[in-house]
């Protein structure tokens, strides 16, 4: 990820439960905004969109699109409603934040719909938020590693990896278990 977009150190919160409602909101911009470029749907995935989780206070939004040669269309368009676009894993996704790189309050993910990182970001927070003992074992998790890797988000996110790849292997179907 750029430096740019790492500047804000890891701070984890208590539950919102606003968050979904932040959401709610902010899938209608995106909606207006992307319009047809949207493809499946608009879903609120990561921390926040799990009820009772520790987060970092970002809502993550991915939003379904057809493949990442729109990305043209998207940067210019997220622009409009103040999303600031990173090359953060642009094999994969194309990444904004808003409203700066080193306050954010929202992460918009455009992924492909469908995807392997689409089908694996959904099955994570469902399963999560349908196994209470994993989410409180993966609070616990992310509390150890956001005071060792405070200010160093990018290696808070890989020191994550491990675990999350467990969750997927008992969340998705064996053909769709990550690699």
């Amino acid at each position: 990820m750029s430096d740019t977009a790492v500047d804000a150190p890891v701070e984890l919160v208590p539950y919102d439960p606003a968050w979904p409602r932040r959401f709610a909101d902010e899938k209608i911009v995106i909606g207006d905004v992307l319009g047809d470029l949207v493809v499946g749907a608009i879903e609120h995935v990561g921390s926040t969109a799990v009820p009772g989780v520790e987060a970092k206070p970002i809502v993550d939004i991915m939003v379904g699109i057809r493949d990442l040669s729109v990305s043209d269309r998207l940067v210019p368009l997220l622009g409009r409603i103040g999303y600031l676009y990173f090359p953060y894993r642009p094999d994969v996704m194309h990444w904004f934040c808003k409203p700066s790189a080193s306050f954010r309050t929202h992460h918009v993910h455009a992924v492909p719909a469908g995807s392997r990182l689409w089908r694996e970001r959904l099955a994570f927070r469902d399963y999560l938020g349908a196994h209470s003992d994993v989410a409180i074992a993966y609070v616990e998790l992310k509390r150890q590693l956001a005071a060792k890797h405070k200010f160093n988000r990018e290696a808070y996110t890989e020191a994550k990896g491990a675990f999350i790849r467990g969750v997927l292997a008992a969340a998705l179907p064996d053909g769709d278990s990550p690699g």
